[in-house]
């Protein structure tokens, strides 16, 4: 056993331990993450009403965007530094953390200042209707305030994890989460503020995890920052980036995809008798609800990265096995609850986000609930094994599984299928293209478990 496996945990105590340890802090932290866009929902829901609820669906995609830069350079961040502590290098694991907070720094500032040039275009295109854009841009006028805090606290979360501090991670994002649903009732109703107020919690508390992040920062265990941290080095950022880069590519195509099913949603919705309004915002209600599950996929794939990565670059291959089959067990038993709380109570999850006097709203939006995440039990091995192949520095096979289901299946099944049932073709797309995309990723792990099986008896010659 190597120096740096005898003086880290990841490579020698028990993986179980191991997962709840990374994993269940980084559940809670991106389940936090979540509820700043559910409780906004939530609130403006009780008091605006449906119309409401749909400008925060349009104003989604702003916030899948800035999940998608934070994944992009925080777990390429974090599985780069875990490799270089296993294989015994500390001082580039140092530049990992520089990188990423100059990197978090560039792209927040540039992503807020494009939003703000560019906010009702960009309205229209992720699907704004005349009736919710008044709603939308005065929500996201303020919302992209925070959007560099939100992109440098995920961003930098994701190190302080792989730090071996996941409980300092969790804490910076709950305290946040916490901020926001105490404001944004005292912002809507006590000072009257509505959809503006909402967006005002938000954005101060996205400022205060920042500020929690930074105060954790300059207190890493395994490494010394010293002044290296402000000379980033913007080759090694590249390799970095490209190690996230399948994680943040599953955002875009999220992205993307809202973007596609806002404009077929309100299309077929306006030739059907629900009218182009209810599809939209019933749609933002369900995403929302599936955004809880892909947050606790996403949680517990960070928790495996840095165990995955660490034991990959120490070469101890049974471990690294191991804890994917771990991983995958844990995310088929979460996501199975969930969808068969989708499948029972839809009308009672739907309900929290208010209601509204057209009974066909609520008609529309149970049944999208119940076909669009028929097959959520099984979502989770996608988004694990493309998180697995980034852990042990394979970015492309992780970039092909992240746009696998979304891009290359999903959203042509979307565009395909209303052409023969209208507004239900966009509804049965979802879990056929969760099939395939199953199916797919089970085919490329089994590929690569024979490769690393073959690295393992070469290993021990």
């Amino acid at each position: 056993m190597s120096e740096s496996v005898r003086s880290n945990p990841l490579g020698y105590e028990k993986l179980p331990r191991l997962l709840r340890k990374f994993a269940i802090p980084s559940i809670i932290a991106m389940l936090v993450s979540s509820l700043y866009n559910i409780v906004d929902q939530i609130f403006i829901g009780q008091s605006v009403g449906y119309l409401g609820n749909a400008a925060t669906n349009v104003a989604y995609p702003m916030t899948t965007i800035c999940l998608a830069i934070a994944l992009l350079i925080g777990i390429g961040g974090a599985a780069t530094f875990s490799l270089e502590l296993g294989a015994g290098h500390p001082d580039e694991a140092v530049q990992c953390v520089s990188n990423v907070f100059w990197c978090g720094l560039l792209f927040g500032g540039a992503f807020a200042i494009i939003v703000e040039l560019f906010l009702q275009p960009l309205l229209v295109a992720f699907g704004a209707t005349e009736t919710v854009m008044p709603y939308a841009v005065s929500y996201v006028r303020i919302t992209s305030i925070g959007m560099p805090f939100l992109i440098l606290t995920n961003s930098l979360c994701s190190l302080i994890r792989a730090d071996g501090r996941p409980t300092s991670s969790m804490a910076c994002m709950v305290v946040g989460a916490v901020a926001n649903t105490i404001l944004d009732p005292i912002f809507i109703f006590v000072l009257d503020l509505g959809i503006a107020g909402a967006a005002l919690a938000t954005t101060l508390s996205q400022i205060l995890s920042f500020l929690l992040v930074v105060r954790h920062l300059f207190h890493f265990q395994s490494v010394h920052l010293g002044r290296n941290f402000f000379h980033p080095n913007w080759k090694k950022a590249v390799r970095m980036a490209s190690l996230g880069l399948s994680n943040s590519l599953n955002q875009v195509a999220m992205t993307f995809l809202q973007v596609v099913m806002n404009h077929s949603l309100t299309y077929y919705g306006a030739l059907s008798a629900y009218g182009s309004d209810i599809p939209l915002s019933g749609a933002g209600i369900v995403m929302k609800v599936n955004s809880i599950i892909i947050g606790i996929m996403v949680g517990l794939c960070q928790g495996a990265q840095p165990i995955t990565s660490f034991n990959y670059g120490a070469k101890q291959y049974d471990r690294v096995k191991k804890i994917y089959r771990l991983t995958v067990f844990c995310g088929i038993v979460i996501s199975t609850i969930a969808a068969i709380l989708c499948q029972l109570f839809p009308s009672t999850i739907i309900g929290l986000f208010g209601t509204a006097d057209n009974p066909l709203y609520m008609e529309f939006t149970v049944r999208f609930m119940r076909i669009f995440l028929l097959m959520m039990f099984i979502n989770g091995v996608q988004q694990i094994s493309s998180n697995f192949f980034s852990a042990i520095g394979k970015p492309l096979k992780g970039v092909l599984l992240s746009l696998s289901r979304q891009i290359l299946i999903l959203i042509p099944l979307m565009l395909l299928f209303p052409l023969f049932w209208g507004l239900d073709g966009i509804l049965f797309a979802a879990p056929v293209a969760d099939t395939a995309a199953f199916v797919l990723s089970l085919t490329l792990i089994r590929r690569e478990f024979h490769k690393i099986s073959k690295l393992e008896a070469l290993s021990e010659t």
